[in-house]
């Protein structure tokens, strides 16, 4: 079942790629990054691409993956954030950007995960891997699984941090893929769009927290996401901003110095901004409506968006003439987990389609006990 659900979810990601790239217009914006792309966050629309698709270093972008793994796990309950974490010895080594952790030292969910939110710290982003799946090593093998799950073709991941590595490898466009995916979480920009904070307070080692990400204070409406650097990889951004309830998505890859890459990201955040707008229709887990499911603990299972719906558009554009359409799986039956995918809803203008949003179960259905299914049939055949 789960190869069918990723097989599909592929072959959507496939389409999604091409109607989005029909979208983009052939705008020149003088990007001088070898790669880059511009993308609107709710409906995945591609404003702006150049060798998007490239296969390159992330460096530290790769904590994007690292943080999506994080918020999956506290929006599912199964981590919270003043959860205390350990530090390896293993975390306690690691190079790079760090807040020096020491060996056996603790710190709570939230703590670490500012750290790698602000300052990309690689022993936070061990620490708390090692916390989530017992070894980086299978947290790295997760990353991977999140990678298929969303269809991404050209993102293989070797390490949580992003230092150097064989085989470690992503592009610009499973960069924003990745940017879309964990903004659905909106509370990871709470720590994101933080530019300067400390850890360790009331300490005699406290530590200062510095966003590497400058246009967090230099350019209005950005609170996120990642930066990353390495000599092979240069200057590295996954940027996003949001103004009047848009959020855009700006990714460069490759930029020879940290003044291009801003530079770059702030072209495409122009262009955006000034061309754009956008109408939002649904909020994510909203509910759409309730499905009926057979031998379930309940005869019916809410289905909710999985994202947000929104329609994007340029300014002055008449958006009248939107139609909606539900798509449900037939003959459901128990059990179902909650956030399993069971439809689609479907904007289209004039027969094009707009966007398609995964619809999900709101709750886990049991499987009913024979009893509870006796129950209803004694009480239909008292009704009749």
């Amino acid at each position: 079942m789960k190869k069918l659900l990723i097989a599909l979810s592929a072959i959507t990601l496939t389409l999604f790629w091409f109607s989005s790239l029909a979208f983009a217009k052939s705008v020149d914006l003088k990007i001088e990054s070898p790669s880059a792309i511009l993308m609107e966050r709710d409906t995945g629309k591609i404003l702006y691409n150049k060798e998007s698709d490239k296969q390159l270093p992330p460096a530290s972008m790769t904590k994007i993956m690292t943080m999506i793994l994080i918020m999956e796990q506290i929006d599912k309950g199964t981590l919270t954030l003043n959860e205390k974490v350990r530090a390896s010895e293993r975390a306690s080594s690691m190079g790079g950007s760090q807040i020096f952790l020491e060996e056996g030292e603790e710190m709570t969910v939230e703590e670490l995960l500012k750290a790698v939110a602000i300052a990309s710290a690689n022993d936070a982003s061990v620490a708390l891997a090692e916390h989530i799946a017992g070894t980086e090593e299978e947290f790295v093998k997760r990353m991977n699984d999140k990678v298929n799950d969303l269809g991404l073709k050209n993102t293989h991941f070797t390490n949580s941090t992003g230092l150097p590595a064989k085989n470690h490898y992503s592009s610009a466009y499973d960069m924003a893929m990745m940017a879309k995916e964990l903004l659905k979480y909106e509370e990871i920009t709470n720590y994101t769009s933080i530019y300067e904070d400390y850890l360790r307070e009331n300490t005699d080692k406290k530590f200062w927290l510095v966003n590497t990400n400058r246009l967090v204070k230099f350019y209005d409406g950005v609170d996120g996401l990642k930066t990353g650097f390495t000599n092979e990889a240069k200057y590295c951004l996954t940027a996003t901003a949001k103004k009047n309830n848009l959020r855009m998505i700006s990714v460069v890859m490759g930029a020879q110095n940290t003044k291009e890459r801003n530079r770059d990201i702030t072209k495409m955040f122009d262009y955006a901004f000034s061309q754009f707008e956008i109408d939002n229709l649904y909020a994510r887990g909203e509910m759409i409506e309730e499905l009926k499911i057979s031998k379930g603990s309940k005869r019916k299972v809410k289905v909710i968006t999985d994202d947000v719906v929104s329609i994007l558009h340029e300014k002055g554009e008449d958006i009248d003439n939107i139609t909606e359409s539900v798509k449900l799986k037939k003959d459901l039956k128990a059990p179902i987990k909650k956030g399993e995918p069971i439809g689609t809803l479907i904007l289209k203008k004039n027969g094009d389609v707009l966007s398609e949003t995964t619809l999900v179960s709101a709750d886990d259905i049991v499987k009913a006990s024979w009893w509870m299914l006796f129950k209803r049939t004694l009480q239909q055949l008292t009704f009749r």
